[in-house]
């Protein structure tokens, strides 16, 4: 079966809650959605707010406060929120990943630590932090279980590799600059081969429950992990997972019975975060975000933009200012289109009133060196 690139995004709009905004609680809608990016802490609250009907973020501070949902280094080596009852498959199926690019990295092995030591502080450090620690009382405990203190980025990448989960410092949502870790609840095995390997796939099932069809470098992008050990979990699922073919005629895999809407199904308007994972979890970006406008929201130190979906596409970035949301357009837009973004903008406003008018305010500075904006416009609430 060939599926057309509309199909595509229509099949990942839909698993990540983009066609309809549904009735779900925070917990439920992260499961549902697999994982959201959270480098930046506001970033899976608008992620929720875009997805649910009805959202309140109450829900999502109760659920992080309550370690249904916890924040913790996983997929592409960067900060996710997943639902707890995933974190232990998700961060076995990370270890070589997290382990190379953690322990491997020259500030780590410059400062003196070793692989070798860090496996041996592990279970004394998860000890230590049975109760929500700072970063720096870390710091501190590993300079005195090495006798020395160690280099800052030392200690860094060693939480980073450690099964640690954020614990939540306060409003306005829930984690900020001063942060706090504690073990995680759910302990993954970290070292063992056969582990690592049989949690590949459950994590590939549920990277495609989530944004499936895809392709195996697809699902190497998601977690960033070698496309051999993807492709070798693949084919173990094969009798479980239907094939397809995409456009480009690259071979393409997903759950049979997973939800794929006909190319033409209506997409409305929707503001995305900062980070929102449909624009990063696919080798091939454009089932999203068009190659051309790549380069505008995904700068060259990293960051990704708040998008505007139209149609199901990346049309434009946003942010908010003094008076209401400055939404720049990539391409001319016709006058429903405007107006349906004014009532998303509303809405979106009344969501920020009461937590942070102002959020990604420190970003604005991507706006001062210009964008290339066919259009903009300021949406007041």
């Amino acid at each position: 079966m060939v599926i057309t690139a509309r199909a595509l995004n229509r099949s990942t709009l839909a698993r990540q809650l983009l066609l309809a905004r549904e009735p779900l609680d925070a917990a439920a809608a992260v499961r549902r959605v697999v994982a959201l990016q959270a480098q930046e802490p506001a970033s899976p609250y608008l992620a929720l707010w875009t997805r649910l009907a009805g959202f309140d973020p109450v829900g999502l501070d109760t659920a992080v406060a309550d370690l249904q949902v916890v924040r913790s280094t996983l997929m592409r080596i960067t900060l996710h929120l997943v639902h707890t009852e995933d974190y232990r498959t998700f961060r076995q199926a990370m270890e070589p990943t997290l382990r190379a690019s953690r322990l491997g990295d020259r500030r780590f092995t410059a400062s003196g630590l070793t692989a070798t030591d860090a496996d041996a502080l592990l279970p004394a450090l998860l000890d230590f932090a049975a109760r929500p620690r700072t970063g720096a009382e870390v710091q501190g405990w590993i300079g005195e279980r090495r006798g020395a203190p160690v280099e800052p980025a030392a200690g860094r990448l060693l939480r980073q590799y450690a099964p640690l989960w954020h614990a939540p410092v306060g409003g306005p949502w829930s984690f900020g600059t001063r942060q706090s870790f504690v073990a995680a609840g759910t302990r993954p095995v970290l070292t063992d081969p056969e582990t690592v390997a049989e949690s590949t796939k459950p994590l590939i099932r549920r990277y495609l429950e989530g944004f499936g069809p895809a392709s195996v470098a697809d699902i190497a992008q998601f977690a960033l992990i070698r496309r051999a050990r993807a492709g070798a979990a693949v084919q173990a699922l094969a009798d479980e997972l239907e094939r397809l073919e995409g456009p480009d005629g690259t071979v393409l895999y997903d759950l049979p019975g997973a939800p794929r809407p006909a190319a033409d199904t209506p997409a409305p308007p929707r503001f995305l975060p900062m980070w929102d994972s449909t624009l990063l979890v696919y080798a091939d970006r454009g089932r999203v975000l068009p190659p051309a406008h790549r380069k505008a929201v995904i700068r060259v130190n990293g960051d990704v933009l708040p998008t505007l979906l139209v149609d199901g596409f990346v049309a434009g970035v946003w942010r908010t200012v003094d008076g209401g949301i400055e939404a720049a357009a990539f391409r001319p837009l016709p006058e429903e289109v405007w107006a349906a973004l004014a009532e998303e903008a509303r809405a979106l406003l009344a969501f920020l009133a009461d937590r942070d008018p102002l959020v990604y305010r420190r970003y604005d500075h991507w706006w001062v060196k210009g964008l290339p904006a066919a259009e903009t416009r300021l949406l007041v609430g």
